[in-house]
């Protein structure tokens, strides 16, 4: 078990044996020693659609009931739907949930009452599931548990369907990708709530991983037929658990999760926006708003958000290169204050840029080009061994000959950065970045050039340069 960018993660086998529960009681031990939650008080659990995330969240009622806690079962909904639910009602909560990464595996994500843990608390959660007592033994007959998945969806659905204008997105034509996210059915009902006209598509009872920052080739295929097929302005989905946004023009071609990141900061009106050094580079002269870079996760953009915060800055969010948005602050959205939500989520950055492009009537990919942002791409080498990241990273940090020799077949190194993982900036403007993921097997590359045939070379040549790394 491992915590990464976002949550807990391991394979699936372990999280179904007795591994989950050792995490659940470690961060009920952990809470309730921090004096962050009391015996008796109710904490919620969520889940995606995975084979294992049923068996996952028993194991984790389990643990949490023999602790003395009230677990409340919010059953599948979008983790920021359980987070909101979590701050309504100043609750702990569990997601069961391996996001974007295949069924093989799977994850836990965990909330204080006042919100997303950070990496002290990762690091207090740890120490406690090594602890010997940390697995109390499970009960043979189920725990009790408190059915709120209803209202717990609901207090989501209020919150979406009050950001527009009623009819806002009146004559669009507006596809949803179901596959197995748990925000499927939501996305349906809020896009119908504000007058589009909805096209269900694609819906899978097999779980299927979308990974919105690195969008597959099969997958990008699926978007650009079904845009053609059914004449669609715009195609929407998300990842398994619903907190990373997918958006695809009337092409099908999906748009970058840091433009629609960069939009919605001026559909907010936001002064502070925080944002991982993956982000495009060309945010920072994209807006009225100052721009903080952090490292990649969560966890590291809701530390600088609060920073912000304690600074006495007012209007401030953060997003992510995946789409995932968050805010530190209340904002006054079509008239109403809508609380802070410190955590990803997709609606609100898919519902920014959709009523923007209704309200200039231009099509998503005119829209998109308006920013006139440098061409980013990202992709990733799956089932790369965390060792061998590690060794590459460790090589290329070295010394500047070991990079310029690495690099020497892509282009020459003008200047680099270290925040998170090795970001280069070649001479002639280009820019390519290698990072580990933190959260899987995977060896991550971020490029940006000033054409798409160009980024789409660059990317090519960076993940081949790996592979012969690695080989």
């Amino acid at each position: 078990m491992k915590f990464g960018t976002s949550g807990l993660r391991g394979l699936s086998v372990d999280l179904e044996g007795p591994a989950s529960g050792t995490y659940a009681a470690a961060f009920g031990r952990y809470l309730l020693e921090g004096g962050k939650a009391r015996v008796g008080d109710s904490i919620l659990l969520g889940r995606d659609f995975r084979d294992s995330s049923p068996q996952i969240a028993r194991n984790c009622a389990v643990a949490l009931s023999a602790l003395g806690f009230k677990v409340v079962d919010c059953a599948t909904v979008p983790t920021p739907a359980l987070a909101l639910f979590g701050l309504e009602t100043n609750s702990a909560s569990l997601m069961v949930t391996g996001s974007h990464i295949p069924a093989d595996r799977n994850g836990i994500k965990f909330y204080r009452p006042d919100g997303e843990i950070d990496k002290q608390d990762e690091n207090g959660i740890s120490a406690f599931a090594v602890a010997p007592s940390a697995a109390p033994e499970a009960p043979s007959e189920n725990p009790d548990t408190v059915d709120r998945s209803e209202e717990c969806r609901a207090l989501f659905l209020k919150r979406n369907c009050s950001l527009l204008p009623k009819g806002a997105l009146a004559g669009l034509r507006i596809g949803v990708y179901q596959h197995s996210t748990v925000a499927r059915d939501l996305l349906v009902e809020v896009l119908g709530h504000y007058g589009a006209d909805v096209v269900p598509l694609g819906r899978s009872e097999t779980f299927i991983p979308v990974d919105t920052e690195a969008v597959s080739a099969e997958a990008v295929a699926l978007l650009k037929q079904w845009a053609h097929e059914h004449r669609l302005d715009a195609i929407v989905s998300a990842d398994g658990d619903g907190d990373r946004p997918l958006l695809a023009d009337e092409t099908g071609n999906p748009l970058r999760g840091d433009l629609l990141g960069l939009i919605t900061a001026g559909f907010l009106g936001a002064k502070v926006v925080v944002t991982p050094v993956t982000s495009n580079s060309g945010i920072e002269g994209a807006g009225s708003f100052d721009v903080v870079r952090t490292r990649v996760g969560s966890p590291f953009v809701i530390a600088a958000m609060e920073e912000a915060v304690a600074n006495g800055n007012d209007l401030v969010m953060g997003f992510e290169a995946n789409g995932g948005l968050l805010t530190a602050t209340d904002f006054s959205i079509n008239g109403a204050t809508v609380r802070a939500l410190p955590t990803r989520d997709c609606f609100l950055p898919m519902l920014a840029v959709l009523s923007l492009a209704a309200e200039k009537k231009q099509p998503l990919s005119h829209l998109a080009a308006a920013f006139r942002l440098p061409v980013a791409a990202a992709d990733r080498l799956e089932n790369f061994p965390t060792e061998t990241s590690a060794r590459l990273m460790a090589h290329l940090r070295e010394d500047d000959q070991n990079l310029a020799v690495f690099l020497a077949p892509i282009g020459e190194v003008a200047g680099k950065t270290d925040i998170d993982g090795l970001r280069v900036a070649l001479v002639g403007g280009r820019t390519i970045h290698f990072r580990p993921s933190g959260n899987a097997p995977e060896m991550r590359c971020y490029v940006e050039a000033e054409t798409d045939e160009a980024a789409e070379a660059l990317l090519h040549a960076g993940l081949e340069r790996i592979r012969q790394w690695a080989a």
